[in-house]
């Protein structure tokens, strides 16, 4: 049963690992990436039990999404790809692993800002708050980061129209978005490969303990769960009940340092732009708690793993799904 993941094999990119991320960052270990895992992350991230990124490797964002599905299924909760999990997994099998496509010239188009000013005044200069580089582009198309497309191509092959390059399977089934989404969102959710195809959501339901965030059908069955990035010692989870007041496609964000914890209050509140690498991602989802909400993020695979301001992070692919799930009015229950 184990042996029915299978990956493709594919080219490579003339960059290295420390390339991809960032031009003056320093060299790293090159990442390894266990096809066998990634088939399960990519089946797991189609089903909307999102494993973080998809990079071929286990996990505590990968326990929990196997968690989430296990109990989606009935079946125990181990948090393991036990015999009785990859049963239920199996018809699912033909989402291969990768995909390998050729580069269009809207994959890698800009523009691009590398690096993103750190200082939320010299951000709030900038009309949009962009990808650093076109690897990194490709990397949230792909649900994963740009190590790990090095790692699935290999160096040597330059980024150009036309060069064919090897992606974890983020491929959507559909990209017929429902009519009253605007044509910028429209295009944001095809870029990073969103499925049209969303199950509705009657509730939301943070949890601490498992750091995630699930989705409940009116009937309270588990249909979607995404691993989550919640509080902080010094701004906590808000324990409760609370409702969406709204979805905000590619969002602006209002920099107010009274609320922010590390900023000085001296310093200028500032209107920081949109773009993937704004600090609240491609969306804000506002709730009835004042000043939180639910959103993306600039750095994807710190989801589960940093600290945040208070409000629930996702990933920029994740909380994409989860805005076309919930609408203004749903529950959401934030427990420990």
């Amino acid at each position: 049963m184990r042996k029915f993941i299978v990956a493709a094999l594919g080219a490579g990119l003339a960059l290295s690992a420390a390339q991809a991320q960032n031009q003056a960052a320093p060299a790293q270990e090159p990442v390894q990436v266990d096809r066998n895992i990634l088939h399960v992350q990519v089946i797991l991230d189609k089903l909307g039990f999102g494993p973080g990124v998809l990079d071929g490797r286990g996990g505590q964002s990968l326990v929990a999404a196997l968690k989430g599905f296990q109990e989606s299924r009935g079946l125990p909760k181990t948090g393991k790809a036990d015999a009785a999990t990859l049963k239920a997994l199996y018809p699912y099998r033909a989402a291969r692993p990768t995909v390998t496509l050729a580069l269009s010239k809207a994959a890698l188009a800009g523009p691009f800002l590398n690096p993103t000013p750190k200082d939320y005044a010299d951000q709030a200069a900038l009309k949009a708050v962009p990808y650093r580089t076109p690897i990194e582009k490709l990397a949230e198309m792909f649900h994963t980061t740009p190590e790990v497309l090095v790692a699935l191509n290999g160096p040597g092959t330059r980024l150009a129209v036309g060069q064919k390059m090897v992606f974890p399977n983020a491929l959507p089934s559909s990209r017929d978005y429902p009519a009253d989404v605007k044509d910028d969102f429209r295009a944001t959710l095809a870029s990073l490969n969103v499925d049209a195809r969303q199950p509705k959501g009657a509730k939301i339901v943070v949890d601490k303990s498992d750091g995630v965030l699930r989705v409940l059908d009116a009937q309270g069955k588990l249909v979607a769960q995404f691993s989550a990035t919640m509080g902080s010692n010094t701004d906590p989870l808000p324990l409760g009940n609370w409702k969406v007041l709204g979805v905000a496609p590619n969002p602006d964000w209002r920099m107010t340092p009274k609320l922010l914890k590390g900023v000085k209050d001296t310093k200028e509140t500032q209107l920081i732009p949109p773009g993937p690498n704004n600090p609240v991602g491609v969306v804000w989802i506002d709730l009835s708690k004042d000043h939180y909400g639910i959103h993306g993020t600039s750095e994807p695979k710190e989801i589960g793993r940093a600290e945040s301001n208070g409000c629930i992070r996702l990933t920029n692919w994740d909380v994409a799904r989860l805005s076309l799930m919930v609408k203004a009015g749903t529950p959401a229950l934030f427990q420990a």
